[in-house]
């Protein structure tokens, strides 16, 4: 369950991170009264559940009230990545210093969680980790221990961020437990001109199955904004629509985040975001296939596995099944590897299925489906 940015920076102020002073409306005149209040000149936030709205024209400047409704107007209704802008958040501005980037996410493979900062944030973030994967520190936490202030200035350090971070780093890791979270993040994490750190954005996803424990948001704000995101959630399957053109298919948030990288480093654009968890079953597979395959942007499909607990070759029987009960109309590569991997390969050779391809790296695998993908 996806959290609006508003949500997300409530939590962050119940927890004591800072935040800028901010307002909600669906409504362009009361952008101005809400400008008026919060002194003249505001930034005005498209409230969607994607990324990338710095880019579609979803974050403008406003210099005074009557600019705050003009933009409000103009940003409400906007469609950003298949999702409608029905609210805008009005935010007083302030002077950044610098930029960065920290983030909690779940790695279902490893059944730990993933720290993953950079001194380098912004709208350029993904770019950064693409290109100067150096950049990105990721560091795991096993969740028994915890973020403690040591293991924050840890991170903080591996990612060159000023000590003044590790507070919010800890308070963040916070924000993750008590609120039933499977990720955490804020893009941009700022220092200000002052000295202070303020969360200027943040994402939040909360773990569906602690939906009992989160009512306060209510359904209507627990729907799905994108139809295809609808769809994998009455599946029970952990997917984020993305702009791009390979869908991606992995076992671990932590694979699955770093397939997206490698496939962006390849001249491509993922798709989506899709864990199948520990379990690679006949059933997900064609869920997980039937819904990327669904996505009209898509032109082929990477599916990148780490034989674990549930071993190559359970998965490729998967795929083989899923085979006979989903149509395949792009290709899919297939990157194996771990336990009983040679096992899987072996049946996915012995299906020979005409769309089908393998690679014996997560490299040579993503540069193939990008390579696919743009053929089309």
């Amino acid at each position: 369950m996806d959290l609006y940015e508003y949500q997300a920076r409530e939590l962050f102020e119940e927890h004591g991170i800072l935040v800028p002073k901010a307002e909600v409306t669906d409504a362009p005149r009361e952008a101005r009264e809400i400008a008026r209040r919060l002194g003249g000149r505001v930034v005005v936030k498209a409230q969607v559940k994607t990324g990338g709205r710095g880019k579609a024209g979803g974050v403008k400047l406003a210099a005074d009230p009557a600019a705050a409704e003009l933009t409000a107007r103009q940003i409400l209704g906007m469609d950003i990545k298949g999702h409608t802008v029905g609210k805008v958040m009005l935010a007083q501005p302030v002077d950044i210093e610098a930029e960065f980037y920290v983030s909690y996410v779940l790695d279902r493979a490893a059944g730990r969680f993933l720290a993953i900062a950079s001194a380098e944030g912004g709208m350029d973030i993904e770019e950064v980790a693409a290109t100067r994967p150096e950049a990105v520190a990721r560091i795991p936490v096993d969740p028994a221990e915890g973020v403690t202030t040591a293991r924050a200035a840890q991170i903080a350090r591996a990612a060159g961020l000023p000590a003044q971070t590790v507070d919010v780093l800890v308070r963040l890791w916070d924000v993750l437990v008590r609120e039933d979270a499977v990720l955490v993040e804020v893009n941009p994490l700022v220092k200000t001109s002052g000295g202070q750190i303020l969360a200027l954005d943040g994402k939040v996803t909360l773990d569906d199955n602690a939906r009992f424990r989160q009512q306060r948001w209510g359904a209507q704000e627990s729907a799905h904004d994108d139809a295809l995101e609808a769809a994998a959630a009455a599946k029970g399957l952990n997917y984020v629509k993305l702009d791009g053109e390979v869908g991606v298919i992995g076992n671990g948030a932590g694979l699955v985040m770093s397939t997206l990288d490698v496939v962006a480093g390849c001249g491509a654009r993922p798709a989506n975001f899709l864990d199948i968890g520990g379990g690679a079953s006949a059933q997900i597979m064609a869920d997980g296939l039937s819904v990327i395959l669904s996505d009209p942007a898509v032109k082929s499909v990477f599916v990148n596995v780490f034989g674990g607990i549930t071993a190559c070759d359970a998965v490729a029987d998967g795929i083989v099944q899923a085979l006979e009960s989903v149509r395949l109309t792009k290709p899919l590569v297939v990157r194996l590897d771990g336990n009983s991997a040679a096992q899987g390969r072996a049946i996915l050779d012995e299906r020979a299925h005409p769309l089908v391809e393998q690679a014996t790296t997560m490299d040579g695998a993503a540069r193939r489906a990008a390579d696919l993908a743009n053929a089309h």
